[in-house]
């Protein structure tokens, strides 16, 4: 599915996998079965002109994110509202994985991953094929300097 953002930026959906990074970490010291681990393959909405990953309320209570206090958000239409922060979101997509904070909207029905998570998992948006692909298929690469 190809839409247009507010901000004039092609976005498109994406399947990805999220868990609670909680979970995993118990599961990989062995203090937790693999099959418990609280995670969903779950769609979301690519789009480089956000910078958070955006997660519905209900899916965040589903996977047990912990929660942390209002954090100020701007909407790409100009509104602002205060939102929850929830931490420890466990993202693989496309063979790479990362740990996240996450913005929590009530009525939101699927997810929006922002830039921020594009960045650290070094995924380039070809918007034309509506597809994520690596920078490099050996790896991440990161640029320091």
């Amino acid at each position: 599915m190809r839409t247009k953002g507010a901000n004039g930026v092609g976005r498109f959906s994406v399947d990805f996998e999220i868990a609670n990074y909680g979970d995993v970490i118990l599961a990989r010291d062995g203090y937790l079965d693999a099959n418990k681990v609280r995670r969903r393959t779950f769609q979301g909405v690519v789009d480089p002109g956000a910078v958070m990953l955006v997660l519905p309320q209900s899916l965040v209570k589903e996977l047990g994110l912990p929660m942390r206090n209002n954090i100020k958000v701007r909407y790409a239409d100009g509104r602002r509202a205060k939102r929850r922060e929830a931490q420890d979101a466990h993202v693989e997509l496309l063979g790479r994985d990362g740990n996240f904070s996450a913005i929590v909207e009530p009525k939101r029905t699927n997810a929006l991953i922002g830039a921020i998570v594009l960045e650290q998992l070094d995924l380039l948006v070809d918007c034309q094929r509506q597809r994520l692909i690596p920078r490099d298929p050996s790896g991440p690469i990161y640029e320091i300097e």
